[in-house]
């Protein structure tokens, strides 16, 4: 890919892994995340990947591998999927829609190549073509208020509209519906010709449109507890973990590679991390990078007198961004068995960090299914 044209745009700062490849800010990222919610604003995505998956079988195809029901997609309706190895790890996570010939999946950029490479050998005898066309393609992305966009785009563009906002109906919400962190997350994906971007980037100029970088973006997802794949996946990542199951995953559908494991964490155990938020202290303006540790402090024994308690690892930050209205936020995957209301503190550039902890995944996540205790052999009640 070439380089984005947006990054020619006054005031654009290359941005950090996983987001290098664009701007990370045009000058006030606090300025462009409120440009960006009151959908104003595109936002350059075009390091993303692209693929196509044509054939009469395509649908019905990825309906067999994937986490959610395609095999009935319409054309130019949006959905959210997962591809999982045999134990239900997340391999890849794709944004999908369909334009009535080809199935466009959008996924970020450097997962790319591996999942066409993977999709490519699972064809058999199906009529199905895949093809990695991120350099023909790229995605811009919005907030918008209703079904438009804040730019006309060009012809031949699709639209994804995100689900997060509310559980599907074959999904499962491990947090609570009312006061959802992400019901107002209007977002959406527009996947154009690659050399469209010029034009796009025009608009800007032009005052047209505004611009927002990724800062804005990953800021306003963090609030809204939107897992991300670059940056909350590890190899360990079950969908259950990042509550995942309320916009990716149809309980409903089976026969999908993973799907025993989704099952019986749903029905009958709990998930053995969970995703998390968290408020972090500003006083020493040190925003966590990915990766620094949690830890928490071991209340029992007691530290004598004059010893600091003990220090244990409970997991780590996966995202951390500076909000317009929060301050420092950030998303972490910790240990199911972590107090929900104990303080916990993020070791970040030699700093300890305070941090409080805002359940995503609750702590006390049970089974979806109460199955009585049976009792021993031998044992009479």
């Amino acid at each position: 890919m070439s380089g984005s044209p947006f990054l020619a745009l006054p005031g654009a700062v290359v941005g950090d892994a996983p987001d290098e490849a664009v701007a990370a800010h045009y000058g006030n990222p606090m300025v462009e995340q409120r440009r960006l919610e009151e959908g104003r604003a595109i936002v350059d995505l075009s390091d993303r990947g692209v693929i196509t998956v044509a054939g009469p079988d395509r649908r019905s195809w990825l309906n067999s591998m994937a986490s959610r029901a395609l095999d009935h997609l319409a054309p130019g309706e949006s959905a959210e999927a997962l591809f999982l190895d045999a134990s239900g790890h997340v391999e890849h996570a794709v944004h999908v829609v369909d334009d009535g010939e080809r199935t466009w999946l959008v996924l970020d950029g450097g997962a790319a190549p591996g999942l066409a490479t993977w999709l490519d050998r699972m064809r058999f005898m199906l009529r199905v073509e895949v093809a990695d066309v991120s350099d023909g393609f790229a995605v811009v992305a919005a907030m918008p208020h209703g079904d438009g966009f804040p730019v006309e785009l060009p012809d031949g563009a699709l639209v994804w509209r995100d689900s997060w906002r509310q559980v599907l109906p074959d999904g499962y919400g491990y947090a609570a519906e009312v006061g959802h962190a992400g019901a107002d997350w209007n977002y959406a994906e527009a996947i154009v010709a690659r050399d469209a971007l010029p034009a796009l980037a025009g608009a800007v100029r032009s005052g047209a449109v505004e611009v927002a970088g990724a800062l804005a973006l990953e800021a306003l997802r963090i609030a809204a507890w939107r897992p991300r794949f670059a940056t909350e996946v590890d190899e360990r990542t079950l969908p259950h973990e990042l509550d995942w199951l309320r916009s990716a995953v149809d309980l409903h559908k089976g026969c999908y590679r993973g799907q025993e494991t989704v099952a019986k964490v749903v029905n009958l155990g709990r998930p053995p991390r969970r995703l998390v938020m968290l408020h972090l202290d500003g006083s020493d303006t040190i925003l966590p990078k990915s990766g620094d540790p949690v830890v928490g402090l071991k209340a029992r024994p007691e530290p004598a007198a004059g010893e600091a308690a003990e220090r244990r690892p409970v997991g780590a930050v996966t995202s951390a961004a500076m909000h317009h209205e929060l301050g420092p936020i950030a998303l972490a995957v910790i240990k199911r068995s972590v107090p929900a209301d104990l303080e916990l503190i993020v070791e970040s550039h030699g700093i300890d960090v305070a941090a409080a902890q805002v359940e995503i995944v609750p702590a006390g996540a049970a089974a979806a299914v109460d199955l009585p205790r049976l009792p021993r052999l031998g044992i009479r009640p």
